[in-house]
């Protein structure tokens, strides 16, 4: 059990880290169309499309990264004072009645989003670029995948707090800059 929770959580932080670089991408992007547009009055026809691309492409790919880092909102005033066993228990149910069935229904419209789009190669209306966007439709499909696997190391993490006591935490990769700041103030 505890194989397969670390086996997604790396694969869920390599796919976080790989599209996290789409940020890069947006910027550039970004800063370009304000430089042409602003300084030389020629605004380009693709740079609005293709941020939502990305961006679109970055907020689904990081999800399930989010997901194994324990990142995601949630209504913790409560939660946090109960015993590790009932919080486990808690996340269980909530995981079973909820987060399956919702990550089920994304990756089969998705999926039917997608191949419908694949098959009249489905261009944005929403610039006359026309840039092309049947193939970003997959990243539906491949999003709620990756949220599927980590789905199950998360059960698999409620059972092992149920059974043990204690959450079986990812393994660390990156630190929060305020988290640093408070070690620094510390250490001073």
């Amino acid at each position: 059990m505890v194989g397969f929770i670390r086996f997604a959580d790396r694969l869920s932080a390599w796919f976080g880290r790989t599209f996290a670089w789409l940020i890069i991408l947006m910027t550039v992007g970004v800063s370009y169309e304000v430089v042409v547009r602003y300084i030389f009055n020629a605004p380009t026809t693709w740079a609005l499309d293709v941020s939502f691309i990305m961006y679109g492409t970055l907020f689904m790919m990081g999800g399930a990264y989010t997901l194994s880092r324990g990142g995601h909102v949630r209504g913790d005033f409560v939660y946090r004072l109960w015993p590790v066993r009932v919080q486990g228990a808690v996340d269980l149910v909530l995981y079973l009645i909820f987060f399956f069935p919702g990550v089920t229904a994304l990756i089969l419209s998705g999926w039917k989003y997608s191949s419908r789009s694949w098959g009249y190669t489905e261009v944005s209306v929403n610039s006359p670029a026309g840039i092309p966007i049947f193939q970003f439709k997959t990243v539906m499909v491949a999003a709620g995948l990756l949220l599927f696997i980590q789905g199950i190391a998360q059960v698999c993490r409620c059972l092992l707090a149920m059974r043990t006591g204690a959450w079986l935490h990812a393994e660390e990769d990156v630190k929060e800059t305020e988290e640093l700041l408070l070690h620094q103030g510390d250490a001073a």
